[in-house]
């Protein structure tokens, strides 16, 4: 659905469609749900899914553990291939630098619980119940 407006260079595109075509989310639904149950935050503050998406505009959204702020390059209502996609946003410094340090903290966390290699055996479970027990 692309309106065009008096101004030819102009177009009116929906937030859940532009997070689609700029391949944050794999189907437009799943990126309407994200809007509207408030993970998503234009120009930061609450958006409805509908909410026409202006270039230089600020988009938070959740990236996996984390989260990522954006800022709106360009626009378009379809999707394309992931290099052109990545030409329609342009990720903020800061967002960067926190992604980074959150995934070294994980990495370091890692090595104080680390996990076993193997499920316990039947010998290994008895004991783990027997010390459960004491």
């Amino acid at each position: 659905m692309k309106n065009k407006t008096d101004n030819k260079n102009t177009e009116i595109v929906r937030l859940d469609k532009w997070l689609w075509a700029a391949r944050f989310f794999k189907t437009r639904s799943l990126a309407r749900d994200m809007v509207q149950s408030g993970k998503v935050q234009y120009n930061e503050q609450r958006a409805k899914a509908s909410r026409s998406v202006e270039l230089g505009a600020t988009i938070v959204l959740p990236a996996g553990f984390d989260s990522k702020e954006v800022i709106v390059e360009g626009l378009s209502d379809k999707r394309v291939s992931a290099p052109q996609a990545q030409l329609l946003y342009a990720e903020t410094e800061k967002s960067i630098a926190q992604r980074e340090k959150n995934a070294e903290a994980r990495k370091l966390s890692a090595f104080h619980s680390p996990r076993p290699e193997s499920r316990p055996d039947k010998k290994q479970r008895r004991k783990i119940i027997q010390f459960k027990q004491q």
